[in-house]
């Protein structure tokens, strides 16, 4: 039955019901109305009343449950649904926003899954650049110093040395650069050397990071690997810029039917913040392999990262 002539019925069942009521009962209005009267009418007002409520919350309850899913719906943490009973009007509307919401989380996926992959081989396109291109032109700069400074007067040694010293500086950065976007470690000697990799570049930057990893875990696979690579990466990058931390925790261990990740530190905390862009992208990265991410405190004092990834779904 529509929704519109559902409240129709009930209303009119109401009004029927307190008709009969008044017509049964031994209850009669004088001219001028009494006290009893009143109090009579004032009651049998009061229980339509609330007879009318309670029937048309329980028709409208459904909507309600809909209007504060609206609400509070996010598709990067995806699951959420209405349970339906019934095959009313309002139980074809919650069936309706089930099916649409099962839609836009298939669609983002997909949309994500693409997204990622064209982002990670741009990535491995303007590293192979950075290498093959800036890379070697420094190195023969480099070389043509070399052998310049030879025949460079003796007051000019001093500035030459200068510039040797910058284009080298600029060559080990443009070789940082380009490891960060193509962890070759992560494809030629697998996840545990890439985060221990990862682990020693962040030690270099002043952060005191200890590294706990479990022997034996399953095997994931390059997806996988890369998903958590990213994320542990990601983590440590906002930890070095933003949580004015000392020490940070990278754990990679199995617990039960996961893989766990766990980056945590000793720094500021969240401290109510809105989730970042990087946050949302670590999100992303682990809805594509059917992993949960969540942020939250640490031990330590700051702001931990855990990633789990099902050994299921890795197998």
């Amino acid at each position: 039955m529509p929704l519109y002539w559902r409240v129709c019925l009930i209303n009119g069942l109401v009004f029927v019901a307190g008709t009969v009521a008044l017509a049964l009962a031994p209850v009669t209005v004088s001219a001028t109305v009494l006290v009893s009267e009143l109090v009579v009418l004032t009651f049998g007002l009061i229980g339509i009343v609330v007879l009318n409520s309670i029937l048309l919350r329980t028709s409208l309850a459904p909507l309600d449950r809909l209007i504060r899913l609206m609400d509070t719906v996010d598709l990067q943490r995806p699951g959420q649904r209405l349970t339906v009973a019934g095959s009313s009007a309002v139980g074809q509307l919650l069936r309706g926003f089930n099916a649409m919401l099962e839609r836009l989380e298939t669609e983002r996926s997909t949309s994500n899954a693409k997204a990622l992959a064209a982002q990670e081989a741009e990535r491995q396109r303007i590293a192979r650049e950075l290498h093959d291109e800036i890379g070697q032109g420094l190195t023969a700069v480099l070389l043509g110093l070399k052998q310049l400074s030879a025949r460079v007067p003796a007051e000019a040694q001093a500035d030459l040395r200068d510039v040797q010293d910058t284009a080298r500086a600029t060559l080990d950065e443009v070789r940082g650069v380009a490891r960060r976007l193509r962890p070759g470690v992560l494809e030629d000697l697998g996840l545990h050397s890439a985060l221990a990799a990862l682990a020693t570049e962040f030690s270099a930057h002043g952060l005191r990071v200890r590294r706990v990893t479990s022997p034996g875990l399953p095997d994931l696979g390059s997806e996988r690997d890369l998903v958590i690579y990213r994320v542990a990466q990601e983590a440590l990058t906002n930890v070095a810029r933003h949580s004015d931390a000392r020490t940070v925790r990278l754990a990679l261990n199995r617990q039960g039917p996961v893989v766990l990740l766990t980056v945590d530190d000793d720094g500021r905390g969240l401290r109510g913040a809105a989730e970042s862009t990087g946050i949302r992208g670590m999100r992303e990265r682990a809805l594509l392999i059917g992993a949960e991410l969540t942020v939250g405190a640490s031990e330590l004092g700051g702001t931990a990262v855990r990633l789990e990834v099902p050994c299921e779904a890795a197998r």
